[in-house]
């Protein structure tokens, strides 16, 4: 049952997905009405978060059994003493599974309350504190040590240093302030520690603020799979076109363990300056970054100066990573998608760039994932269909591990095409709540069966390269 409003979009968003979700391909195969509850379920599933946190262990430096067993005594600590079990995956082998505790109904609200932006409610329900920066309003005698209710401001309508907030807000859980009003939004500028410690949030998940930060990795389960599917292996070159932050570019290297070249780019700075940060942390050395636009990488002639970086002759790598900036619809939680039409329908023809360049480097017999984080057929199965048109040297491949559902209808690829893609929906499986006792009666098998499907929105598509041409 869902503890949160169905998400909301701009009406002309609404209408074009209403569209994609009812398209006649799907309303064939699964009648009106499946395909509507289909519709209706995902769109209920994204306002909350996944029923289970996944973390990534860093094998270059750390066994899985060790790492599971520091990370059981870590949240039995902030728990106090909660017993929350922390379970491996048969397919993946290097992630573990955290179960998600929630929603909590019933929690008594505090008079005191703090409002806070939308990116950081979402960051909350996955289980961090409040940092200052995510503040935005506070009761008007807030003092440090108070109780407090937090809200998300999901609309952004809350005015920052606001005393009192009427607009439509969503209760989170409640914390402990660690500071004052006046230091929150003092006139030296906004601090950037920790503003609320959450003591009963509404979705019961551990922290991972300076938790093994060497050895582990905060990603979502689709994220993890994207890379077994590339499969490098050691020694290849890898190109990571779109890399930051670098939590895929770091899985790469670990699964080629650190040996080879892994390129990654990306055409922000900051963010490349993340990627190195991360292969620092994770004492990386294979990873090279390079602050570039992937629509530019690909070089026609020879340069004299031999550097490494881009942009790169044709045909010079072994497998080639495309996770695409996308709309990014199948983030999850969001409780309203704020985006226009024209924004959303942007990502198309960029990916298509981008695309092209990467089947351009790639070399004959190479391996290409193309991979979303969200739900359009646009910018999934229909740029599938665009690809094997465009590229003939191009042919969809099986995936390893395939845990997500097949592609879905709407862009007229065939059963067995739709079959060997992988569509994460979390529409899959009926969204329920966890509590300690429904956990503890679980079966293993039941429990890694719905990590699997209650995930973020994601599409993973593989291909090979037969020739150069």
């Amino acid at each position: 049952m869902a503890f949160f409003p169905k998400i909301s979009f701009q009406c002309e968003v609404e209408e074009y997905l209403s569209k994609v979700f009812r398209n006649s391909e799907l309303i064939t195969a699964l009648g009106t009405q499946e395909a509507e509850s289909r519709y209706q379920s995902l769109l209920s599933h994204l306002p909350h978060p996944p029923a289970f946190t996944t973390v990534r262990v860093n094998t270059h430096l750390a066994s899985v059994k060790h790492m599971k067993n520091l990370l059981f005594e870590e949240i039995q600590q902030q728990f106090k003493g909660l017993c929350v079990p922390v379970l491996e995956h048969p397919e993946i082998q290097d992630i573990l599974l955290i179960p998600v505790i929630g929603p909590r109904r019933g929690i008594k609200k505090h008079a005191s309350e703090v409002i806070v932006g939308a990116h950081c409610g979402y960051a909350v329900l996955r289980g961090a504190h409040v940092y200052v920066p995510g503040i935005i309003s506070t009761s008007k005698f807030l003092k440090a040590g108070d109780l407090v209710s937090v809200y998300s401001d999901i609309e952004g309508k809350c005015k920052r240093g606001a005393k009192e907030f009427g607009g439509i807000k969503v209760f989170l859980g409640n914390g402990i302030s660690e500071l004052s009003r006046s230091e929150i939004f003092g006139s030296n500028g906004p601090l950037n520690g920790m503003g609320i410690r959450m003591i009963e949030p509404v979705y019961l998940s551990p922290s991972f603020d300076n938790v093994l930060p060497s050895h582990l990795f905060l990603q979502n389960l689709p994220s993890v799979v994207v890379s077994h599917v590339l499969n490098p292996q050691p020694g290849e070159r890898i190109l990571d076109v779109c890399a930051a932050p670098g939590g895929k570019t770091t899985h790469l290297a670990a699964l080629m363990n650190d040996q080879g070249e892994v390129i990654a780019m990306d055409k922000i700075a900051n963010k490349v300056k993340k990627i190195k940060q991360n292969a620092e942390l994770l004492q990386l050395n294979c990873i090279k970054a390079f602050c570039y636009d992937g629509t530019k990488a690909l070089s026609i002639e020879k340069r004299e100066d031999e550097q490494e970086g881009p942009p790169f002759l044709p045909e010079s790598f072994d497998r080639i990573l495309l996770d695409a900036p996308c709309s990014g619809m199948g983030q999850r939680p969001n409780m309203a998608y704020s985006w226009t039409l024209k924004e959303v329908t942007s990502y198309q023809p960029l990916q298509r760039k981008l695309f092209t360049v990467a089947v351009k480097l790639l070399k004959p017999g190479g391996v290409l994932v193309y991979s979303t984080c969200t739900i359009t057929l646009s910018e999934n199965e229909e740029q599938v269909a665009w690809a094997l048109e465009t590229f003939p040297c191009l042919q969809l491949q099986p995936q390893e591990p395939h845990i997500g559902g097949e592609g879905m209808r709407g862009a007229g690829l065939s059963l067995v095409q739709l079959k060997l893609l992988q569509r994460f929906d979390p529409s899959a499986v009926t969204l329920q709540g966890m509590d300690i006792n429904s956990l503890q009666d679980s079966r293993e098998d039941d429990l890694i069966s719905l990590a699997n499907k209650d995930c973020i929105g994601f599409f993973i598509a593989k291909f090979i390269k037969l020739n150069s041409k």
